[in-house]
C-alpha cells in the first residue's frame, strides 16, 4: 500500500499494479484512485465512452484477448488500460499472462483487482518484477478507530470514545458500512461540532454481524427455514442483498482461516495473535468452523465470488443470488 501511494503522490507509475484481499472498501479505493490517476474518472460511464479503457470481469476471461488488446496502440494516448477483476488467474491458469507481462507492450498499463493471490505463482512473481502488489487485510480495531478519528477531523468535527466504539459494534468494524454511517452523522449533526453516542444511536444502523453469524450457525445446522428467515429480516431492515454477500463471504473467509489454522496445530492464542480477532469472538468462530468441513468452506467462498460476478454482469438479481447461497448450504448434506 505504501508503494502506491508513493505513486500516487509522485505521479510516477508502474504498468502493472495487483490489488487484492478481504478488505473490500479499500481494494476498492485504491482501484478507482489508480483509475482517475490513468483514466481521469473511476465512474463507468465515463470509462465506458473512453476508447484506451478496458475492463474484463470474471473467471471466464480470454487471455489471449486481453494480450491482443494490450497488443493494440492506444488512440491519441500514451496508455491503454485494463482493468481485471476477479480473475481467479492469480490462483490458477495465469501462466500465459505472466509470460506476457515479462515483454509486454510499453503503452499498456493492467491494474489486477481479486479477492486472493497465490504469491508463489508465475502471474503475482511476473507482477512484482515490474509493478506492485498490495494486499489489503481485514483492519484492526484501533486501526480502525484512528481511521474514524480522521474522517471527524476532515470534516472538522469531534468525536467521543464511546461514539467511536459504538460505530465499530454497530457495523462489525466493516469500513464500507463505516463509511455510510459515517456520512449519515455528519448530515445529522450539521454544523455542530461533537459527535457523541446518542447520535449515533439517532442514525447509524443497528449492526448486522449477528444475524450474519446465526444466519450461517443456521446453514451449518442445516435449519434453512431459519437462515432464510433471517435473511429476510435483513432485507425488511433495507439491508442492500450484496453487502449481505459480502459479509457472508467475510465471515467464510474468517471462519476458513481459523480453521485452517486449527488444522496446523495452532491454539486459540496464536490464532487471536494472527486474527487479530477478539478471543472471545475467535471461540465463538472456532466452534462455527468446526461444523464445516475445510472444502465446503473453500466452495462457499468460491460462489460467494461467482454470485458477485452474476450480479456485476445482470445475469441475477442481487436478491435471488443471496437466497440461492443460502439455500445450498443450508440444504446440503456432508459427507
Amino acid at each position: 500500500m505504501y508503494a502506491i501511494n508513493e505513486d500516487l503522490k509522485t505521479g510516477k507509475y508502474k504498468s502493472v499494479y495487483l490489488l487484492y484481499g478481504p478488505e473490500g472498501y479499500l481494494v476498492k479505493r485504491y482501484r478507482d484512485k489508480l483509475l482517475n490517476a490513468f483514466c481521469g474518472s473511476s465512474s463507468k460511464k465515463a470509462l465506458s465512452d473512453d476508447m484506451n479503457f478496458n475492463a474484463f470481469i470474471g473467471k471466464e476471461v480470454m487471455v489471449g484477448q486481453i494480450i491482443d488488446l494490450a497488443e493494440t496502440l492506444p488512440f491519441f494516448a500514451e496508455r491503454r488500460v485494463i482493468l481485471i477483476e476477479d480473475s481467479g488467474l492469480f490462483m490458477k491458469d495465469g501462466d500465459k499472462l505472466a509470460e506476457y507481462l515479462a515483454d509486454k507492450s510499453e503503452s499498456a498499463v493492467f491494474i489486477f483487482v481479486e479477492s486472493s493471490a497465490d504469491k508463489r505463482s508465475k502471474l503475482y512473481k511476473a507482477v512484482t518484477n515490474i509493478g506492485h502488489a498490495a494486499e489489503f487485510r481485514v483492519q484492526d480495531e484501533d486501526t480502525l478507530k484512528r481511521w474514524i478519528v480522521s474522517l471527524v477531523k476532515k470534516e472538522n468535527k469531534q468525536i467521543t470514545v464511546r461514539a467511536v466504539e459504538s460505530l465499530l459494534e454497530r457495523t462489525a468494524s466493516d469500513m464500507e458500512l463505516l463509511s455510510q454511517e459515517m456520512e449519515k452523522l455528519f448530515c445529522y449533526v450539521q454544523d455542530r461540532e461533537a459527535i457523541d453516542l446518542p447520535d449515533v444511536e439517532a442514525v447509524c444502523t443497528t449492526v448486522i454481524s449477528n444475524h450474519i453469524f446465526d444466519m450461517i450457525a443456521a446453514m451449518a445446522n442445516k435449519n434453512q427455514m431459519e437462515a432464510l428467515r433471517l435473511y429476510y429480516e435483513l432485507l425488511a431492515l433495507r439491508e442492500p442483498p450484496m453487502r449481505i454477500l459480502n459479509l457472508i463471504g467475510r465471515q467464510f473467509t474468517q471462519l476458513l482461516t481459523i480453521k485452517d489454522l486449527r488444522n496446523r496445530g495452532f491454539d486459540k492464542r496464536k490464532i487471536v495473535e494472527k486474527t487479530e480477532i477478539k478471543p472471545f469472538i475467535v471461540d465463538k468462530y472456532l466452534a462455527q468452523a468446526g461444523k464445516f468441513p475445510i472444502t465446503t468452506l473453500k466452495e462457499a467462498l468460491e460462489d460467494c465470488v461467482q454470485f458477485d460476478e452474476a450480479v456485476k454482469k445482470g445475469n441475477m438479481s442481487d436478491r435471488l443470488c443471496v437466497e440461492l447461497l443460502i439455500v445450498k448450504y443450508s440444504g446440503k448434506v456432508e459427507e
